[in-house]
């Protein structure tokens, strides 16, 4: 990588796991384009499609030109609020570390490192922007900048790439030995690759790789996961909507251009004509067409009014001539269209594009009001909206997962294999504003404490209460150590009573109701002498 430009973290090479020959290539989940080294020509696949003919700077314009459309802005919109919850007391997102299995200053670092990371991002400013350009274009790009004096200080600023400047390239070497030689296409085993990316200032088009190589690890980039067919393109959420946002845009048009023609009243000009011949009949229908009618323009720029008769628009009278025994001249009117006020075309189109968007249809509605009730009256669309936001908010938290590594590592935090292992234990918690959410968690949280009321009677029998409140309450390490810490601190304050005490406090009270009463003196007939000296 040393011919790179950019700078690379590498592995020990003790202690790695040996990787030995196969005859399959690797994976690739981020639709990197595949070259041969030595060779003029990459390999790529004919898609067959023209619309997915276009290059990755195609793509990015189309989704990018689609974003504009009302519509598609709405959609795009409510989908990047309920991503990224704007609240002004807490971070957008907190990472979370109940599931880690490390020791406790070490969680602290990471914390530590991690806002680092948002702070370089800007992201409690930018968040929303951020979210947004990456569900738009499908990919992001940064730049990890570093000090090369001084690299334990880390990431010293990210900057932002344009994706239609900069691609992944998985380079592999020159094949030598072949199967068969009368089928050369055939490998025998998958030749070594090395990966990079390519940037040009000019842009990227197709299979163009001419440009600036720059090492893997100085660069980070988080896709949208939606690939083609042929796992040769990065699509973006936007693209299965293409379809309904241009039929949308053709039926209003449609719609448009036929209010324009249909909706105005025209009028029918019989002339009579009598026994002239065709020739002096049409004659004597242009004197007078020219008589009676004035068409005057009106002219916006100069503010002029002329008459203007070189014209003839869809939306003038017709004038039709009209033998001898007909009624005479007659003018009669042509109504204009019945039908212009549907509009059911239209929101079927809109509802589509919504459908393809994810987005529930009832969100089309501007008039419709807001349900304040139980998560039980929430709709199925809602439902799965949700679900289709956690899944966005996963994929989107690889950006942090790549910075949070390179971080890491360059501050001698931990190692890469390290980070290997615990990766897939760190976990990023959005904020949620979301009222139907607040509703599901408030109905969750009354089931578990309903749940915790039957169990308080097996607590010390066959349940702890640790175990009550981590899997029960779902209560996390840093959510149980602060409510231990408070709990502690009212009840030496003596805001609280402690739970050990009152239950000491309720076993003797039980003792004591279990004691058999004392005998009354008075009604047993003993005096009070001989009750006060024993002699019962």
């Amino acid at each position: 990588m040393s011919q790179l430009f950019g700078y690379s973290i590498d592995r020990k090479k003790k202690g790695t796991k040996g990787l030995g020959p196969s005859f399959v290539t690797k994976d690739s989940d981020d639709a990197a384009q595949p070259i041969v080294a030595g060779g003029y020509f990459g390999q790529y696949v004919d898609l067959g499609d023209a619309a997915n003919k276009a290059s990755d700077v195609d793509l990015i314009g189309r989704y990018r030109e689609m974003s504009l459309h009302p519509e598609v802005d709405q959609a795009i919109g409510d989908i990047v609020a309920e991503a990224i919850a704007g609240d002004l007391d807490d971070k957008p997102v907190e990472v979370e570390l109940s599931n880690l299995g490390v020791s406790e200053p070490v969680k602290r670092r990471i914390r530590e490192e991690f806002d680092n990371v948002l702070s370089l991002l800007d992201f409690e400013r930018k968040a929303y922007d951020i979210f947004r350009r990456w569900y738009i274009d499908g990919r992001l790009f940064y730049h990890k900048m570093i000090n090369p004096d001084n690299p334990q200080e880390g990431m010293t600023e990210l900057r932002y790439i344009d994706p239609r400047k900069i691609k992944k390239v998985i380079e592999y070497d020159k094949p030598k030995d072949r199967v068969s030689p009368a089928d050369p296409e055939i490998n025998t085993l998958v030749p070594k690759s090395v990966e990079y990316f390519i940037y040009s200032p000019k842009g990227l088009r197709g299979y163009e790789n001419r440009g600036i190589k720059i090492a893997p690890d100085a660069i980070c980039f988080v896709h949208s996961g939606q690939l083609d067919m042929q796992r040769n393109y990065v699509l973006s959420h936007l693209h299965k909507a293409i379809k309904a946002t241009n039929q949308l845009r053709m039926i209003e048009d449609s719609l448009v251009i036929y209010r324009m023609s249909r909706a105005p009243e025209r009028r029918i000009f019989y002339i009579d004509v009598g026994n002239l011949p065709k020739q002096k009949a049409e004659q004597y229908l242009k004197e007078v067409m020219s008589r009676y009618r004035n068409k005057l323009v009106y002219n916006a720029d100069t503010g002029e009014i002329r008459d203007d008769k070189k014209f003839m628009s869809m939306l003038e009278d017709f004038w039709l001539p009209r033998r001898e025994g007909g009624r005479g001249t007659e003018i009669s009117t042509l109504p204009g269209g019945q039908n212009l006020g549907e509009l059911e075309d239209i929101k079927y189109f809109q509802k589509k594009l919504y459908r393809a968007l994810n987005v529930p249809e009832s969100r089309l509605e501007s008039d419709s009001s807001f349900n304040v009730g139980r998560s039980a009256e929430i709709t199925r669309d809602e439902v799965k909206f949700q679900k289709f936001i956690a899944r966005l908010r996963k994929r989107f938290s690889d950006l942090f997962n790549d910075l949070l590594k390179t971080q890491l590592v360059l501050k001698g935090v931990l190692t890469i294999e390290e980070w290997d292992d615990v990766k897939e234990h760190i976990q990023y918690d959005f904020v949620a504003d979301n009222y139907f959410s607040e509703l599901k968690e408030q109905e969750m949280m009354n089931e578990r404490m309903a749940l915790v009321a039957q169990m308080d009677p097996f607590a010390g029998k066959y349940f702890s209460l640790e175990y009550m409140r981590r899997q029960v309450l779902k209560q996390t390490d840093e959510e149980f150590n602060e409510i231990q810490s408070q709990m502690d601190t009212e009840i030496s304050d003596g805001k609280l009573v402690d739970p050990v005490e009152m239950q000491k406090l309720e076993l003797a009270q039980m003792e004591m109701s279990l004691m058999p009463p004392e005998p009354d003196p008075a009604e047993a007939g003993i005096s009070d002498a001989d009750y006060k000296k024993g002699n019962i």
